[in-house]
């Protein structure tokens, strides 16, 4: 089914939705957008694909790489169900718009995956920071992106992922930018959510990261940084997405920007 046939909602039909309802709807064809305003309070979470094989080594990495790559759930080789995030719940089809990576090259953004599910398929659920910036909006820390409408901004950095296999890379990076006082409440908060990225890496200087120009994200869309405002870089769940690109597996399904695997967990399982 192609991606136009599946717009019939838009993101005013989905607000607040509960998640169960929400992915009945993904499930049936009806929507193929961003699930940023989804089931307030719900895990959200990123979203790898690999074949069984592939999946011991990517595990290993995970583990070595906790902040950018946190694992909140993971299938049995073939069981396109995982079932501690949701017992109505179907890989294959209940995420809004997938992306579709052969030999480390994007070649489609299916909204459907089941005639690509093996028997010896694994999915991985990777934290998300959907679930932090709702903790930083209910402590009054203000998330710029979030009031422009827009996506978050993203870097490649020069900070190296542990490797594990052939997955190897560097770390992607989010940023907000915040008044020094914001900033730290942000880092005692998100420091109790290791499960979603944790606290952040870095603050400051973004040539200390390795990026060259703070208005041209890799990823996402830019934001502006105010007087008085620093710059704070949490770990990215794009980093897998870029380590498994850069690994060229003849094939490997991720979720696209935005469009996330909208769980019955709650976010209150995230703190550590």
């Amino acid at each position: 089914m192609s991606l136009a046939a599946r717009n019939d909602f838009g993101i005013s039909d989905v607000v607040g939705m509960d998640a169960v309802a929400f992915r009945r709807m993904v499930r049936e064809g009806g929507y193929s957008g961003s699930t940023a305003a989804v089931a307030p309070g719900n895990v959200q979470a990123n979203l790898a694909i690999l074949s069984a094989e592939e999946a011991s080594d990517f595990l290993r990495f995970c583990v070595r790489n906790p902040k950018p790559c946190p694992i909140v759930g993971m299938s049995e080789p073939g069981d396109p169900r995982i079932p501690e995030l949701g017992e109505d719940l179907d890989i294959r089809t209940d995420i809004p718009r997938y992306r579709l990576w052969r030999d480390g090259e994007l070649v489609d953004e299916p909204t459907d995956i089941k005639a690509l599910w093996k028997n010896d398929s694994v999915a991985f659920a990777l934290g998300c920071s959907f679930s932090f910036e709702e903790a930083l909006l209910q402590a009054d820390v203000p998330i710029r992106h979030i009031e422009k409408g827009t996506n978050v901004s993203m870097w490649r950095t020069n900070i190296q992922c542990a490797p594990a296999g052939k997955f190897h890379g560097p770390m992607v990076v989010s940023m907000r930018p915040m008044t020094p006082a914001d900033a730290i409440r942000a880092i005692q908060i998100t420091g109790r959510m290791p499960n979603v990225h944790g606290a952040p890496v870095h603050f400051g200087d973004p040539a200390a990261i390795g990026i060259a120009d703070i208005t041209k994200p890799d990823y996402g869309d830019p934001v502006e940084i105010r007087p008085g405002e620093v710059p704070v870089f949490w770990a990215c769940g794009v980093t897998p997405q870029s380590v498994v690109q850069a690994a060229k597996l003849s094939l490997c399904i991720t979720h696209a920007p935005g469009s996330m695997l909208v769980t019955d967990a709650r976010n209150g399982r995230m703190e550590g």
